[in-house]
């Protein structure tokens, strides 16, 4: 398997026109919307002549193309320097086109040219920064742990063109590959099965990506978070032979005295059997996902540091393997979390917010403006959401903050209620707090309650539970593929960007 610490792109060139003589197998991809006549019509660009547009629009309705939303239909164009035509559909026409909706039809296009090296882009007009990144991301593929026999007989995508004019597009080429390969990061951290991803080596993976960029790491193992007084993730972590890490990775981007401070938290446990609270053996292999957060958070904290935002960033990334074995943790244990709160354990399968509450409360002590945790916490957050739609609770102002922010990155963030009588419900006759209800009510807003006394105060707090939308178990869609999706990193990016420019 791949030992690179980050996702490795295809190159990626702007232009501002299409090649004089012949690319080979090059394929162009062009935007096309639903006619008056409701057949096929190209968006307008400058770089095609009359004589290509008429060739094309000709070929697209013998074939009956639409021009609807995410259809293609590939067509030759022999004026053209090309081997062939993908025409991808956008639907109605409009003056403007959306960022995600650029995103998605890029992402619809490498799909459908999966095994084509080189594909030049013309969507890139629409928005060159989310043509490039849809187009990584509907390229990826993770083909690590396959033998010859069935690994990808046909290339990948290594070469991509963006046609712009604008004077910026190279700029926002770089910036869409940026932000492409954090997201590609994410879902190989995700997607490398948990025989090979535990939490020491979750850790080292972690440590070579921040050093890679310059970041400042640090590694607490399982003696130096005893020693600490990390009484969640100690305990989490006891029923495995693979013992927690805790990785903490600091981008400084703010000049001395100036700008802000924003601390991220990421749930890192790289497989959840449930512990003593087994898990029903269906779909248990899904639980791979379980450190979707702590995947989403390194890849952010990295990308914050290739893109040089002004703001400093401290991701605190708890890690562990939830087990069942005699040295396991039990259903009314009583554990201290990292500054001194008491927690009955009445379900080890409530372990998330175990590691999450010790990395909240060390995050607290750096003294974030901001605070961003994100996990897949809670089966809960599917019921009210569905496997798309995050679930964004925290302080209100901040939440809706992020929660707006998710929605235009095509994250689709949604501010959740954080009720105060919920916390009744966390009583415990033995401890400061149960880690669980005794409700089958509000399961991801009860969490969200439990983490929220964690959080010091005075810091604004977000909360982001992605235990769908950080996995997708269905069929590919845009520019997602099955497995980790890396939500919700273009949300934590815009949050942190967001900060840096509005305070």
């Amino acid at each position: 398997m791949s030992t690179a610490p980050e996702y490795q792109s295809p190159t990626v060139t702007v232009a501002t026109s299409l090649p004089k003589r012949g690319v080979g197998s090059a394929v162009l991809i062009l935007p096309v919307v639903t006619g008056d006549d409701d057949t096929a019509r190209v968006v307008s660009t400058p770089f095609l002549d009359a004589t290509a547009v008429g060739e094309i629009e000709a070929a697209l309705a013998a074939l009956g193309a639409k021009g609807g939303s995410d259809q293609v239909t590939r067509v030759i164009a022999p004026s053209l320097p090309v081997a062939s035509v993908l025409a991808v559909g956008l639907g109605a026409a409009r003056d403007e086109w959306s960022a995600d909706a650029v995103r998605r039809a890029s992402g619809v296009a490498a799909r459908t040219l999966s095994g084509t090296e080189s594909v030049i882009t013309a969507l890139s007009e629409l928005n060159t920064e989310t043509a490039v990144e849809g187009l990584i991301l509907g390229a990826y593929r993770f083909s690590d742990f396959r033998s010859e026999k069935t690994a990808p007989k046909e290339p990948a995508l290594a070469k991509i063109t963006a046609l712009a004019t604008a004077k910026d597009a190279k700029a926002n080429a770089v910036r869409g590959t940026d932000i492409a390969t954090a997201i590609a990061t994410a879902r190989d951290f995700v997607n490398t099965p948990p025989s090979h991803l535990f939490p020491a080596e979750f850790a080292e993976r972690a440590r070579a990506l921040g050093k890679s960029v310059g970041l400042e790491v640090e590694v607490l193992d399982e003696k130096a978070l005893e020693k600490a007084g990390y009484g969640g993730i100690v305990g989490v972590g006891k029923g495995s032979s693979r013992p927690p890490r805790l990785v903490r990775l600091t981008y400084k981007g703010a000049k001395r005295g100036e700008g802000k401070k924003v601390a991220l938290v990421g749930k890192g446990i790289t497989f959840d059997t449930g512990g003593i609270s087994i898990k029903p053996a269906l779909n248990m292999h899904q639980m791979t996902s379980d450190m979707g957060g702590a995947a989403a958070v390194i890849a952010t904290v990295v990308l914050a540091a290739k893109q040089q935002v002004p703001v400093d960033v401290i991701a605190t990334v708890p890690m562990a393997e939830n087990m069942p074995s005699s040295t396991a943790q039990r259903p009314g244990d009583v554990l201290t979390q990292y500054g001194g709160i008491t927690v009955e354990v009445l379900n080890t399968d409530a372990e998330g917010r175990l590691i999450l509450a010790d990395g909240i409360a060390r995050a607290c002590e750096d003294g974030p403006d901001y605070l961003i945790e994100t996990s897949t916490l809670t089966g809960a957050q599917t019921v009210a959401l569905g496997a798309r739609t995050p679930g964004v609770m925290g302080s209100d102002e901040f939440r809706d903050r992020v929660a707006g922010l998710s929605q235009q990155v095509g994250e689709n963030g949604w501010a959740m209620p954080l009720p105060e009588e919920l916390k009744d419900d966390l009583k415990s006759t033995v401890a400061d707090l149960a880690n669980v209800s005794g409700s089958r009510f509000a399961g991801m807003l009860v969490a969200g309650v439990y983490l929220r006394e964690f959080v010091a105060e005075g810091v604004q707090w977000a909360h982001i539970d992605v235990a769908g939308p950080a996995y997708n178990t269905g069929g590919p869609w845009g520019y997602t593929g099955k497995g980790g999706t890396g939500v919700p990193t273009r949300t934590m990016f815009a949050a942190i960007e967001d900060v840096a420019k509005n305070g």
